[in-house]
């Protein structure tokens, strides 16, 4: 038995700038308001769901209690389940899990909530009585894990510039990457963001106890403008190397969600019951130390092995990619031009919150497919720990075929 996503059964929220509309809120609680109300809005049943996958990557106050809170918090306190932390692989391991667990039949309409929030991370304290002092030791989550791989050694800045010299890529065709991207983006935003709209959920906003609501997030916060004469005029953030800030993506809050269930029941909650959307393989890969931006395309291929196919077979990529060298790299191991893939946007233009990234980049990849009428998608990314992880779907029109 295959796993299947309904199609429209699924959202994402804006993702909003570091210390931006959405820096104050907790990740956890808001994304069970926008969860919940996303499926009330979608007419999804949310008695159908009997287990739950929640994704967290930088720990918020509550996050010990992880799924159960969430889903306690959604009215549905008697589901139960894991909550998952693989930095930016969190909703691709998270979705393999629903699989899983609904191909083996312990399950049959799971939830996913991938909830982060980049601004405001923790400051963790680590007690050591046997340090110099009695004194311990103190962890800025989000900065401190960013500046320094613990096994690597080094800065995850230091991983582009690496694959950049394997690769030989340049600035400039870093530049040119980028660039291409933010025009992609911009076809998401055509016809008052219609693109958009057929996924992304409104963000309420209001003070951090949630008591009033303020405002509305309804579209990406924090998108910067990008010409190539402004591109031109950045230099490498490292001395002696090819990466500038143009070249990366930036820090994000946000939060995504979707349902993995059974065939019947896909058609059932879809939005359009002959559009099908099946899950049809996994892969992971792990490369040299310091190497992460060229993770992603060992995990396409294993994951195009377990689903037995090739990447002549595949008619769109969606990736993460936290550097324009990710995309080189992968379109000159696979032969995929790097030009095809990401149609409407990646996060290196709409940024990267860490858990939710890749189920957000993952619906607009089915988007994608069910406006060219069906097809075959990867979607791959790189994540902490010089690791990658990918994902293959198949969208069908049944009445084409």
């Amino acid at each position: 038995m295959q796993a299947y996503i309904p199609y429209g059964i699924y959202w994402s929220s804006p993702f909003a700038k570091w210390q931006g509309s959405l820096a104050n809120l907790n990740a956890l609680p808001l994304a069970a308001n926008v969860g919940k109300q996303a499926l009330a809005a979608r007419g999804f049943d949310m008695a159908q769901i009997d287990l739950a996958i929640l994704g967290l990557t930088n720990p918020q106050k509550g996050s010990f209690y992880g799924l159960p809170y969430v889903t306690g918090l959604m009215g549905i306190d008697r589901v139960a389940g894991p909550t998952i932390q693989q930095a930016c692989a969190t909703s691709v391991r998270a979705l393999q899990m629903a699989a899983q667990e609904v191909q083996c039949g312990t399950a049959t309409s799971a939830l996913l909530v991938m909830a982060d929030r980049q601004s405001n991370g923790p400051v963790v304290y680590y007690p050591d009585p046997t340090g110099t002092g009695g004194y311990g030791v103190t962890e800025h989550w989000v900065p401190d894990n960013m500046g320094h791989d613990p096994y690597a050694k080094n800065p995850m800045l230091q991983t582009g510039e690496n694959v950049a010299a394997r690769y030989g890529i340049s600035t400039a065709e870093q530049h040119a990457l980028k660039l291409h991207r933010y025009t992609q983006y911009q076809a998401a935003l055509a016809n008052d963001r219609a693109f958009q709209k057929l996924y992304m959920a409104d963000v309420p906003l209001s003070d951090s106890k949630f008591r009033k609501q303020t405002g509305t997030l309804s579209a990406d916060e924090g998108i910067f403008p990008t010409t190539a004469e402004g591109l031109a005029k950045l230099k490498p953030v490292m001395a002696g190397g090819t990466v500038t800030f143009g070249g990366q993506t930036h820090p994000a809050d946000g939060n995504a969600g979707a349902i993995v269930t059974t065939r019947d029941l896909a058609r059932a909650a879809s939005a359009n019951p002959h559009i099908e959307i099946e899950i049809l393989g996994f892969g992971q890969a792990r490369v040299d130390p310091g190497y992460m931006p060229a993770a992603p395309s060992p995990a396409a291929f294993n994951a195009l092995k377990h689903a037995g196919l090739t990447i002549r077979d595949i008619h769109a990529i969606k990736t993460h990619n936290p550097f324009a060298v990710n995309d080189i790299a992968l379109a000159r191991d696979t032969g995929f031009a790097w030009e095809k893939m990401n149609n409407y946007g990646s996060s290196i233009i709409w940024g990267h919150p860490q858990a939710p990234t890749g189920l957000r980049a993952i619906i607009e990849l089915i988007e994608e497919l069910v406006l060219r009428g069906g097809g075959v998608g990867l979607f791959t990314g790189c994540a902490a720990g010089d690791s990658g992880y990918a994902t293959i779907l198949r969208v069908t029109d049944t009445r084409k075929v």
